[in-house]
């Protein structure tokens, strides 16, 4: 590729001062050729201006001046910017070496976002998740969220943000599942370019979503009201009932947890989550141990 086009990173913070510069180093370090600048937006917090420099790759800090939470955040960094690209990168991962490069040269000229794989730390221990193909389609992210298609690895253009395919969606509660909505949005209009190769690093411990159940409860049913064509999936529809029942199960409350797990099973019998969730609701395992024992191998709920 001669002509580089140019990048900007949106990188969301709150309340990670530590892993946040760490997120940045990890951008500002990437090899490419072409212009590099990155946004750091602070999300109800006040922007440490120390951050910010001017150079060859500038950093600019800015308050989230939109929704609160993670999807407006990342809405002020993409109207912020004047990029060919725009991508994305929580404040707890990282990228590692060679991830833009390979990514913009993977984007190609028909494609609208790109992702890559990722190696998943949960407390030290790392994971690879790959996604054995190159091309994710429309019908792959209905049987399955894709957990490797982590949102800290998008790659768009600018002006697909900015037209056809539309911004994050702010009205996501609590900013959860955000980042599945954009993906099946985008593999509505065309195929999702994937580069198979763990080029960002997930920390799994640590998470400001990870137990707040209700909310996961509501932003899977806002997805599920949002792409009713889940339910005429089997295998997609059965995890998504399932993964409701385990966090209802998880608030204690038993009587919805059966509901969501006998309409997974009735989806698809062979639906593990609905086993999950029948136990915790029984007492017998508790969903946070299940989890627990699923991110050290990578895998989650």
């Amino acid at each position: 590729m001669t002509d580089w086009p140019s990048v900007g990173v949106v990188i969301p913070t709150h309340d990670r001062p530590q892993q946040m510069r760490a997120a940045l180093r990890s951008v500002l370090t990437q090899f490419y050729p072409g212009d590099l600048e990155v946004i750091v937006v602070y999300d109800r917090a006040k922007p440490d201006e120390e951050v910010a420099s001017d150079g060859k790759r500038p950093v600019r800090v800015v308050k989230n001046d939109r929704t609160p939470g993670l999807a407006g955040a990342r809405n002020t960094g993409i109207t912020g910017l004047e990029t060919d690209l725009v991508a994305f990168l929580d404040d707890d991962d990282e990228w590692l070496p060679g991830k833009l490069a390979a990514q913009v040269t993977a984007l190609g000229t028909e494609a609208e976002l790109c992702t890559t794989a990722i190696e998943v730390d949960y407390r030290g221990r790392r994971n690879p998740r790959l996604a054995q193909k190159t091309m994710v389609r429309h019908v792959d992210l209905l049987r399955s969220r894709m957990m490797m298609l982590h949102s800290s690895t998008f790659l768009f253009r600018r002006s697909a943000l900015l037209g056809g395919l539309g911004l994050v969606a702010e009205d996501a509660p609590g900013s959860q599942n955000e980042d599945w909505d954009m993906l099946l949005r985008a593999s509505r209009r065309r195929p999702i370019a994937h580069v198979d190769v763990p080029y960002a690093l997930v920390n799994w411990a640590g998470s400001h979503f990870e137990t707040r159940w209700d909310t996961k409860i509501s932003s899977l049913r806002w997805i599920l009201d949002r792409h009713p064509e889940i339910h005429g999936v089997p295998d997609g529809a059965a995890r998504v009932y399932g993964q409701i029942a385990c966090w209802h199960a998880a608030i204690g409350d038993r009587k919805e947890a059966l509901r969501w797990a006998l309409r997974a099973t009735k989806a698809n019998p062979g639906e593990p989550r609905a086993a999950v969730a029948a136990a915790a609701a029984a007492g017998i395992v508790g969903v946070p141990a299940v989890m627990a024992a699923l991110h050290r191998r990578g895998r989650g709920i």
